[in-house]
């Protein structure tokens, strides 16, 4: 495993994603630095904590100087002169998981062009600085003049996103067939690591990969379920993260789109986060929900690691979460098999009342975003 010195802010819900994404990359963080990034032009970073760096680089001599902030391509040139290390921002450090998960053809080409629409926005100022005689060696930049450069990105993008196109219009085929055969269909979304894939293998007795690793699943799986004698069919799809670029969402949007056409979005919430976790976690999911085009009342929500938490604490965070009337929602356990019965019988009632089923307000919560998302 590679090693890292990781530069991120100093709270501990971002230490741990931080840490969580460079375990998921495969580098190993020798050690961390935690600041309040203000913004800095040139570095990123104030003069201070650049000194420390430099001199913990110099001792430590890690593979990769992680930074957990998107980084201006003149920021990350800046940095990589100074420290003689490569730099990864959260992009980049992203890109790369999302690179060693892709196991589909539809995933890679995903990934793809993920990875060349972040190149691309380096591309122009990349070049900048070659023309300038700067190349620090890090870059992958070559003596490639900016109009051949730039073209031969936007020609990649072009194929793979025709590929793409291709790949979605084979998934309009499919909703159509299910539609005819009179299928309802569910999709599991949420934030990742919150156990989504769980909850699928747990109710079609599938085996996918799942762990707590951030990104095990990165395309989506349809499988039959029964649920009351009824046939339904349940997607799980790629999970979402806090501070993932429209370009990302793009990227991934023949895979994200299922969510906009399926019957059910039941949004995976993992109740066993810290208060602070847990807001910023269901914030994220919703606004990436919004963006992706999901309607809201077709969303129920999924309270899963119940085991681990107490009732009481599961009330306090569903009225923390604004969620105290509404009736689409159930608090669950995958790993312990805990309220699956319930899950299986409020997806029911959903589809068949096509509205708020009649639970106690012991058990359910209406949901009103307090974020404004």
């Amino acid at each position: 495993m590679n090693s890292a010195i990781l530069i991120t802010y100093d709270k501990e819900d971002a230490i741990n994603e931080a840490m969580g994404l460079c375990d998921a990359a495969g580098y190993q963080v020798v050690h961390t630095i935690t600041q309040n990034f203000l913004k800095k032009p040139k570095y990123g970073i104030s003069g201070g904590i650049l000194e420390k760096l430099e001199e913990i680089a110099q001792k430590l001599r890690p593979d990769v100087i992680v930074f957990d902030e998107i980084l201006k391509p003149s920021q990350n040139y800046n940095l990589a002169s100074v420290l003689h290390r490569e730099i990864l921002d959260r992009e980049a450090l992203i890109l790369e998981i999302f690179e060693n998960r892709a196991s589909s053809s539809e995933s890679k080409l995903q990934v793809k062009q993920a990875q060349l629409r972040y190149e691309m926005v380096r591309a122009k100022e990349k070049v900048r600085l070659s023309r300038l005689g700067e190349q620090p060696g890090f870059m992958g930049i070559g003596k490639f003049e900016v109009d051949v450069y730039y073209n031969d990105i936007k020609n990649r993008m072009h194929t793979v996103k025709a590929k793409l196109e291709k790949a979605g219009k084979q998934r309009e085929l499919h909703r159509q067939g299910r539609k005819r055969q009179g299928f309802k269909t569910i999709s599991l979304a949420g934030y990742t690591s919150a156990g989504k894939t769980t909850i699928f293998n747990k109710l079609t007795g599938e085996t996918r990969k799942q762990s707590k690793e951030l990104f095990t699943t990165l395309s989506t799986t349809t499988r039959r379920i029964i649920i009351g004698k009824e046939p339904f069919l349940i997607a799980d799809t790629v999970g979402f993260i806090s501070k993932l670029p429209a370009y990302m969402i793009e990227a991934f949007k023949s895979t994200l789109e299922e969510l906009i056409y399926t019957d059910i979005v039941i949004l995976v919430i993992d109740v066993s986060d810290s208060l602070l976790n847990l807001k910023k976690k269901f914030a994220s999911c919703m606004r990436t929900l919004n963006d992706v085009g999901v309607e809201r009342d077709r969303i129920m929500f999924v309270l899963n690691k119940s085991d681990l938490v107490s009732n009481y604490e599961i009330q306090e965070k569903v009225k923390i979460l604004n969620l105290k009337e509404n009736k689409k929602w159930v608090s669950i356990s995958a790993i312990a098999e805990k309220n699956l019965k319930e899950l299986k019988n409020l997806i029911k009632d959903i589809i068949e009342n096509q509205g708020f089923p009649n639970y106690n307000t012991e058990t359910t919560m209406e949901f009103k975003d307090p974020y404004g998302n």
